[in-house]
């Protein structure tokens, strides 16, 4: 253990702690912009620079470790000057227009900036007009230059975490910015749209597109019956960011507020979760009997931004991907289909509105192979900071709010169907049915539950009815890369892989709210979604009355014609705009 003192406090660190974590464990706080322990140590802000006796120059807390007697003062008078001086230099290429940020009252940059009293800058702002190229704004991700501060997050997250690289630096000196790479446009790149750029970023200079302005006209709009479906990973967020804990923001009370906004009809996407698992697990069942998984496995559909990624980099694998569609997807066509028929309605005339922790359930919704004669499957999507937004546009205050029920027929669920949002979720919901299927007799819930928790990488073999079924779970897009490429190598076999692409699953999906002190907040929403399922009265997806009427009135039973049609996709039938050629 290495000695020493920070502002006059003894205190004590392993050897090889910086200095800001030393600090942190003593409840001592050491501001900064750049920093996120493991990802990205490289001073880039120099915000948390602090004085240590004996040292010349100032010293950064964040790469720097601590020393045997060493004396550190983070508060003191060259300290603070310090620290003003570099965020007066920040702010001075920063456009400071706070009231038409999107991260106005949850910035980091802001939060400093006022707590260090800056009032006014001393520097010219120095906004370059005309040098950069221009961002387009129908892409599901927008980059504001004028915002970004250089601080390399979104580098490190994209590069370390998901292995993507769509983001480097470009320029020099005082044009020096973060832009895509390879000066590409961001629509004909490699993203994956799992939006951990944005919710890594200490500013405004990464966002989704905003589509709040569309929903509030659909919501206007007489000759529009709007339904809304609310993601599992949802529920366990939304009230981060309204003071509601995580007992408090239950669908009761979310299902009150969107129906104060103007929401005709409110339901679950784990309703279609169920679905999801029908079809799926009768498709998997279906190629494990024809021993189709002699060379790879069949691999989930549900994540959009996984899709993305597997198709721009490994596209030989596309036809590996199980053809049931997204959730989201089968809600909106049984919405527009079956739903519409319940409800006496033309297709045409129900506007579907999806609240998801996900940034690539945007660009899913306008795919072609997602819509029909009658429009898109899902008309709009928005992610679980757009709906708080609108909360608040509307001054709906949730915690005030009585329970209130959602609506019938697409307003059950199960707990399979919760914890998809999830790591592990899928994989686990899907072999308890699968178990079912195939002796009749529903097998112990918790029987798969190895599935749920543990590394990046799970992987875990079952009997299931005596055919053993080798099963992976990875979140995250570098693991993923990681067993794909083994996968490929021959290195690894397995009959059913679930991957997420972002690290624990929807719930730390692009879309989520943005904790402002950088906690990963994954492992307690994922651990909301457990406890939701222990609680639920069924857990299984075959056991949901109403998806058991949905086959029994309409579609008769998985992958029958009809189920095929408007609930499985060709995912071959599209391309990322780069996709890599196959062979």
């Amino acid at each position: 253990m290495v000695n020493l003192t920070i502002d006059g406090r003894p205190v004590q660190a392993p050897e090889g702690t910086t200095i800001l974590e030393t600090a942190r464990q003593a409840d001592i706080h050491i501001p900064h912009l750049c920093y996120l322990m493991g990802i990205n140590e490289i001073a880039a802000c120099r915000v948390c620079c602090v004085e240590v006796e004996g040292e010349r120059a100032m010293v950064t807390a964040c790469n720097n470790p601590v020393q045997e007697g060493m004396a550190v003062h983070t508060n003191s008078p060259r300290a603070r000057s310090t620290r003003r001086i570099n965020v007066e230099l920040i702010l001075s290429q920063h456009d400071c227009k706070c009231a038409t940020c999107v991260r106005s009252g949850n910035c980091q940059l802001q939060e400093i900036a006022n707590d260090l009293g800056i009032l006014d800058l001393p520097y010219e702002t120095q906004l370059p007009q005309g040098l950069r190229k221009a961002w387009t704004t129908t892409f599901p991700l927008f980059h504001d230059y004028n915002k970004c501060i250089k601080c390399m997050r979104c580098v490190q997250v994209c590069d370390k975490i998901q292995s993507l690289s769509i983001w480097d630096v470009a320029g020099t000196g005082s044009r020096t910015t973060i832009d895509v790479s390879n000066n590409r446009v961001i629509k004909d790149s490699d993203c994956a749209l799992c939006g951990q750029c944005i919710t890594h970023c200490p500013t405004g200079g990464l966002r989704e597109r905003d589509d709040t302005q569309r929903a509030f006209a659909a919501l206007a709009d007489p000759d529009r019956i709007t339904v809304v479906q609310v993601a599992p990973a949802v529920r366990t967020a939304w009230g981060e960011a309204l003071g509601l804990t995580r007992e408090q923001a239950t669908m009761g009370r979310m299902a009150a507020a969107l129906r104060r906004l103007g929401f005709r009809y409110i339901f679950d996407t784990n309703f279609s979760a169920d679905l999801t698992i029908m079809e799926e697990g009768s498709e998997f069942l279906r190629r494990l009997r024809k021993g189709d998984m002699a060379q790879y496995p069949m691999f989930t559909s549900c994540c959009p931004g996984w899709v993305r990624f597997l198709k721009g980099q490994y596209p030989q694998l596309t036809g590996r991907l199980s053809t049931a569609k997204s959730p989201q997807q089968m809600f909106g066509s049984v919405a527009k289909s079956w739903l519409a028929r319940k409800l006496g309605v033309e297709p045409e005339q129900i506007f579907c509105v999806s609240i998801m922790p996900c940034v690539a359930k945007k660009a899913e919704s306008e795919l072609p192979t997602m819509a029909t004669d009658h429009g898109p499957d899902v008309d709009l999507v928005l992610t679980t900071r757009e709906f708080v937004r609108m909360l608040r546009a509307d001054k709906i205050i949730p915690a005030l709010l009585p329970e209130e029920p959602l609506d019938d027929p697409m307003g059950v669920s199960t707990g399979a169907g919760v914890i998809f949002g999830t790591t592990g979720g899928v994989m686990e919901a899907a072999l308890r049915s699968a178990s079912f299927l195939l002796t009749g007799k529903n097998p112990d819930p918790e029987s798969f539950s190895q599935l749920g928790e543990g590394p990046g990488l799970r992987e875990a073999t079952y009997d299931l009815a005596g055919t053993p079924v080798r099963c992976a779970v990875v979140s995250g897009l570098g693991n993923t890369r990681k067993l794909l490429e083994r996968i490929l190598a021959g290195k690894a076999h397995y009959d059913f892989v679930e991957v997420m692409a972002c690290p624990g699953g929807c719930v730390g999906g692009g879309g989520q709210p943005i904790d402002k002190e950088d906690r990963e907040l994954g492992g307690v929403r994922s651990d909301r979604l457990h406890q939701l399922d222990r609680q639920a009265p069924l857990r299984f997806s075959h056991e949901n009355p109403q998806v058991q009427a949905l086959y029994r009135e309409f579609l008769g039973k998985p992958l029958s014609e009809i189920s095929e049609h408007l609930l499985h996709t060709d995912h071959t039938a599209w391309a990322m705009p780069n996709q890599r050629k196959t062979g």
